[in-house]
């Protein structure tokens, strides 16, 4: 019986379990781990604040909330939660969407880095907003 990978404790056992040959569903590869890097840095660009965790197994950022999760797949790069609130970001993100709302990016083609940077933006903006009106109501 195949034994399991430890469960990551931070972002960085989370990339670093991506070498080549190994990592989710036989994802692994010096190129994951680049992507991984790059999603990361994004995010930490797009939301400076944000603490990051991993939460179900997969790298997350969180502030006020959970801003984003992501995580490698053999195909894809999943892109967590559903985003809502922005119609024009909504459509921009349609070619993406998975079956759950979440979003799916093909490894084959180029990750639009620019799309999770307005994905993060928004979800930091939301869940400000959210923090601040929760306080009001206090």
């Amino acid at each position: 019986m195949p034994t399991r990978p430890p469960k990551p404790k931070n972002i960085d056992e989370y990339i670093a379990s991506f070498a080549a040959g190994s990592g989710a569903a036989g994802s692994g590869s010096p190129e994951v781990q680049a992507i991984l890097e790059t999603i990361r840095s994004t995010i930490r660009q797009a939301a400076p604040d944000a603490k990051e965790t991993i939460s179900y197994n997969m790298p997350a950022f969180t502030q006020e909330g959970i801003l984003v999760y992501f995580a490698a797949f053999k195909k894809h790069i999943g892109l967590y939660p559903p985003v809502r609130g922005d119609k024009r970001l909504e459509k921009a993100i349609s070619p993406y969407a998975g079956e759950k709302g979440n979003l799916q990016f093909p490894l084959g083609q180029p990750i639009p880095y620019g799309l999770i940077e307005r994905i993060v933006r928004l979800r930091v903006k939301q869940n400000m907003t959210k923090a601040r009106e929760s306080q009001n109501q206090r």
